[in-house]
């Protein structure tokens, strides 16, 4: 194999969930300085909220050491994929659950 596709095949992930991060830290800020951050009126509302993004990287890093296990996949690309895109799904839930208004 030739230096440069090797060289693309490490650095590939590292650059598709670079993308995914500074979108998710710019999309928050942007919300902080808006002052739109998700709001909730119990304190349990709130940590969940607040915690959604890491829960989903954790989550995207389990299934990805799951799916690295099963098939032949390098476990460090998956690891990489996987928080990169459990970033991105808690986003999307933090912007869903953020929406939500609270029942009691």
């Amino acid at each position: 194999m030739g230096i440069v596709p090797e060289i693309v095949r490490i650095l590939l992930p590292m650059i598709i969930v670079g993308g995914i991060a500074v979108f998710v830290v710019f999309r928050m800020k942007h919300k902080y300085k808006k002052g739109t951050l998700g709001k909730k009126k119990s304190k349990g509302a709130q940590n969940l909220l607040d915690s959604l993004i890491p829960f989903g990287m954790m989550i995207g890093s389990a299934v990805a050491v799951l799916l690295s296990i099963i098939f032949s996949l390098s476990l460090l690309t998956s690891i990489v994929f996987g928080a990169g895109l459990g970033m991105l799904f808690g986003y999307f839930a933090y912007e869903i659950y953020s929406k939500k208004a609270e029942s009691y």
